[in-house]
């Protein structure tokens, strides 16, 4: 049966009852207007009901939305992708992320003496969002702004541990391409490192999987529907990172504690289904 035909009959059957916009377009503007906050998150039978599109035709929209990029999809329905942020102010939710976090990277800072980083998972990448450092961090090659696979780094592979498999697939399966001889390089390897990361209550430890010389132990900053950012202690490939380990995992989750206030923390619990 084609589309039309499909959608013809669901109109039939009552299962549609509005006149359906003509064009692609217009179908994909009126189920991005559904979200009008960027923490709006519908599920695809909402998404179907208040469109008045059939259920077919909803899901196939949203099927190619989030592959683009402009919604990502989550075992709790479906939510503004990295395109629609960046257009949306993603920059100003960076800042207050950024804000919240400061005292917590200087703290990390004073007491390790590493380099510290905070980043956000946009796509396959991470984005530096903060970088700071003594000397070592000269020889740390990342920079604020900059990008670095999430699949071979300790902040990457902390904030993908938090995401369902099927969302890890999407977000990285054709990208997984060796940086080092010590990088994960594919799906299946990658998916036991995820499992691991949990296992450690979401301690991610990288070394020399991204640059040979560098190693870093890092944690996911977790928010109620995931992950938001992730914060990392890094040194050379040769430092004992485990004895720090403790301090990044409660700066993340002292961040989060600032940033939802109101949240259980149980509710902060892997949003994956091993």
């Amino acid at each position: 049966m084609s589309l039309l035909t499909m959608e013809q009959e669901e109109v039939r059957t009552g299962t549609a009852t509005r006149e359906l916009p003509p064009s692609m377009v217009e179908r994909m503007t009126l189920i991005l207007d559904l979200f009008g906050e960027r923490d709006t998150w519908l599920t695809l039978e909402e998404i179907a009901r208040t469109t008045g599109l059939p259920r077919s035709t909803a899901h196939r929209i949203l099927d190619q939305l989030v592959r683009l990029e402009w919604l990502e999809h989550a075992s709790f329905g479906y939510g503004l992708g990295r395109r629609s942020l960046g257009l949306g102010g993603g920059t100003a939710d960076h800042a207050e992320l950024r804000s919240a976090a400061s005292p917590y990277l200087h703290d990390l800072l004073l007491r390790t003496g590493a380099v510290i980083h905070l980043g956000v998972l946009e796509g396959s990448r991470v984005h530096y969002l903060d970088k700071l450092g003594g000397r070592f961090a000269a020889t740390v090659p990342s920079r604020v702004g900059g990008f670095a696979p999430a699949h071979c780094t300790g902040l990457g592979k902390a904030m993908l541990a938090w995401l369902e498999p099927e969302h890890v697939d999407v977000l990285v399966g054709d990208e997984l391409r060796p940086r080092t001889a010590a990088s994960i390089s594919g799906l299946d390897a990658l998916h036991g490192e995820l499992a691991r990361i949990r296992f450690r209550s979401g301690l991610a430890l990288e070394r020399g999987e991204c640059f040979p010389e560098i190693a870093c132990v890092a944690a996911a900053i977790r928010g109620p529907r995931g992950p938001i950012g992730a914060i990392s202690i890094v040194a050379g490939a040769g430092t004992a990172l485990e004895r720090v380990a403790p301090l990044v995992v409660d700066a993340t989750r002292r961040i989060a504690e600032d940033l939802f206030p109101d949240v259980d923390p149980q509710s902060r619990r892997l949003h994956v289904v091993d």
